[in-house]
């Protein structure tokens, strides 16, 4: 990666030092002239963790390469929410645009090219809303160009705009005015009571989350995330450590790829119904026990799959156990 690589970074820290060290190692070999890292302080009740926060910390202190360092430390807990939350408006108060990884979100090194060329190509295009670095398609449906457009925001690693973030409302007031014409918008029955259950239990005062509002304002607006072809962001946070992310059983677990350069842009800037379909099925559709058992193995069958593919893409790359594979609806 160019030395020059302009484009901010933004790392979010917590109480993982070991992950923040990978994720900020993928970091260093992009070489940004601006990190900025965002930190949540310790929870008062959980032994150890003002010295795990503190070497998460430490992590990002001292880069070894031309770097302006820009920290926004919370002295106490707020909560991934709200701290990542109020972080991320820190962060557009001071830039323009931004790339923003969370300390679990291992990136391939071809998703910061892939962020800043977006970033810039459609920085004045009120159309878009978001740069994914994550594809939950599986390879399940193969896309032709470089990326597509959806109506759902991926933030395994993303990135974003000032002027987009202005949307974010984390208090979902929106919603509260009218859920009947935001549930209007969704004709999938499944899908429809996923999201009034979710905006909902926001509502009714649980704060630990802050994307299903940033996904409300996608979906309030018709706004589009560009969603890169092959999947470029790794989730190695997934366990009992993590806030949110503690089933491995219903982990979603694409393989990682490159994106190649130079991009193939689509003919239209418009939402990939067929892709969207199916990432809406894997991940926001409501379910009962049995579903949720079924969709864990679809998921697992899926990862195993995509793994394969990338094998026979890259021979030398390891893979787990694959199930024969077949275009999943």
């Amino acid at each position: 990666m160019d030395s020059a690589f302009t484009t901010p970074v933004v790392l979010i820290v917590f109480n993982r030092p070991d992950l923040a060290r990978a994720v900020f190692d993928a970091i260093r070999a992009a070489k940004p002239r601006t990190l900025m890292v965002v930190a949540d302080g310790p929870r008062p009740d959980r032994r150890g963790e003002a010295e795990l926060c503190r070497q998460a910390r430490a992590v990002v202190e001292r880069p070894d390469w031309p770097c302006e360092l820009v920290r926004n430390y919370a002295e106490t807990n707020l909560g991934c929410g709200w701290r990542i939350a109020t972080g991320l408006d820190w962060v557009f108060q001071n830039v323009e645009g931004a790339i923003i990884l969370e300390d679990d979100c291992l990136p391939d090194p071809t998703f910061f090219r892939f962020c800043a060329e977006m970033l810039e190509r459609y920085r004045d295009d009120d159309r878009v809303m978001q740069v994914s670095g994550t594809n939950f398609l599986f390879g399940a449906r193969p896309i032709h160009d470089s990326y597509y457009f959806s109506r759902y925001p991926l933030c395994w690693g993303w990135g974003t705009w000032r002027r987009a973030w202005r949307r974010f409302d984390f208090d979902l007031n929106a919603w509260k005015a009218d859920r009947q014409e935001h549930l209007a918008k969704f004709t999938e029955p499944r899908e429809r009571a996923f999201w009034s259950a979710t905006w909902d239990a926001l509502c009714s005062g649980r704060r630990d989350i802050w994307d299903y509002q940033w996904a409300f304002a996608l979906l309030e607006t018709r706004g589009l995330a560009v969603t890169p072809s092959v999947n470029l962001v790794r989730n190695i946070g997934f366990g009992p450590a993590a806030t949110h992310t503690t089933s491995r059983l219903l982990a979603m677990r694409p393989a990682a790829g490159a994106m190649n350069f130079p991009l193939r842009h689509p003919a239209r800037l418009e939402a990939n119904a067929k892709a969207d379909r199916f990432t809406a099925r894997r991940m926001f559709y409501k379910r009962s026990l049995p579903g949720k058992a079924a969709e864990a193995v679809i998921r697992r069958s899926l990862a195993a799959i995509s793994h394969l593919r990338a094998w026979r893409a890259y021979p030398a790359a390891p893979v787990a156990a694959a199930a024969p594979s077949r275009d999943l609806e």
